[in-house]
């Protein structure tokens, strides 16, 4: 496919935590109309979950171009791992139509935004767009992660840096962008729609477009070729983040208070089916402090492997692919909260399958 600029097209996608990036960018993916794309995804813990659910979905991508990130902080990670592989692909650029960056949902878009204008990148890539993901339910109910809640935990932490609420990060998400992507709207009324428009449209100003989707069905036409240059107009965005720092001279760069925000891989070896594992799950985001839930379940006597996703008590399984030759078959879950610990959370969900299965 033919470019009509000597520089690669890049478009960022951002988002909270659960809001459907994964499915909008397998969409992109399976609907590129000839376009040679390159995945790039920033995980958020050791499994790389969101790679593995788009290299087993035949997302129309070669497997090679889905390259994965394991540092959810792309913010303090550009120049030690974005930087090294965006060089990677522009090895092979001539392969490459657009490249897809899929943040992590704890990430801070402008400094990966910045880093487009370094002058190894700046000759060869522009930035397309930057396209925030917003869940339309997470929003409307709040139930995104409680917030208030959080943040008094934050508050009430003296060893914690307060200085990024869960709320001006989702704010400096929706700064960045050039388009929202309203998801999950099929799941709220045309009044609590109406409502959560308004909110985001009052934010972001009337200038950036909101469209909705069900399930990331968005003609890609509409989200590839915007030709934003949004690395030019970098500056103009506002950051809570860089207002913290240009406050504070004193302030070191380590997100301290990221880190009561952790992810654990669980493997689960106790019998069940998908049904009683996910109402298991939905028990234990109500007992525990547990933004996102995603994993892979295997059925016994299924050939195929299930993917499960959850935010909040809202979960979605479906199968995506055959197990392939050699693949250990077993049910294993990322799980994303504050504060968590792998051996509670194993032993929890494990007694609960039991004592469902016994009664």
């Amino acid at each position: 496919m033919a470019l009509h600029t000597q520089k690669i097209p890049v478009t960022i996608i951002t988002g909270f935590l659960g809001s459907g990036k994964t499915t909008l960018i397998h969409k992109i993916a399976k609907n590129a109309n000839g376009r040679r794309l390159a995945i790039i995804v920033n995980e958020f813990g050791e499994l790389g979950m969101d790679g593995e659910i788009l290299k087993g979905n035949d997302c129309g991508c070669e497997e090679e171009n889905i390259l994965e990130l394991s540092n959810g902080c792309l913010c303090c990670t550009v120049q030690e791992e974005f930087l090294p592989t965006m060089l990677q692909l522009m090895e092979r650029k001539q392969d490459i139509d657009h490249i897809i960056i899929e943040t992590s949902g704890l990430a801070l878009p402008k400094p990966l935004l910045k880093a487009f204008n370094w002058p190894d990148l700046k000759p060869q890539i522009t930035v397309d767009a930057v396209i925030t993901v917003v869940d339309c339910v997470g929003q409307a109910t709040g139930e995104i992660c409680d917030r208030d809640k959080i943040q008094s935990q934050r508050l009430d932490d003296e060893n914690l840096d307060h200085e990024s609420s869960i709320e001006e990060l989702f704010e400096d998400q929706l700064s960045c962008a050039d388009l929202i992507v309203m998801t999950k709207s099929d799941l709220i009324n045309e009044e609590q729609y109406t409502q959560v428009q308004n909110i985001i449209q009052n934010r972001v100003g009337s200038t950036i477009k909101l469209i909705s989707a069900v399930k990331g069905n968005i003609p890609v036409e509409v989200l590839l070729g915007i030709d934003a240059k949004a690395e030019d107009h970098v500056d103009s965005k506002h950051s809570h983040h860089e207002e913290h720092h240009h406050g504070d001279h004193h302030h070191s760069h380590d997100h301290s208070h990221d880190e009561t925000i952790n992810s654990i891989v669980i493997e689960i070896t106790t019998p069940h089916t998908p049904e009683l594992l996910i109402n298991t799950l939905k028990s234990l985001v109500k007992e525990h402090h547990i933004y996102r839930i995603k994993g892979i379940i295997h059925v016994p006597g299924k050939p195929m492997r299930m993917i499960v996703q959850g935010v909040a008590d809202r979960f979605e399984n479906y199968f995506d692919r055959k197990w392939s030759d050699g693949e250990p078959k077993a049910t294993r879950l990322v799980i994303i909260g504050e504060q968590i610990i792998e051996d509670t959370l194993k032993k929890a969900i494990e007694e609960k399958l039991l004592a469902t299965a016994e009664a």
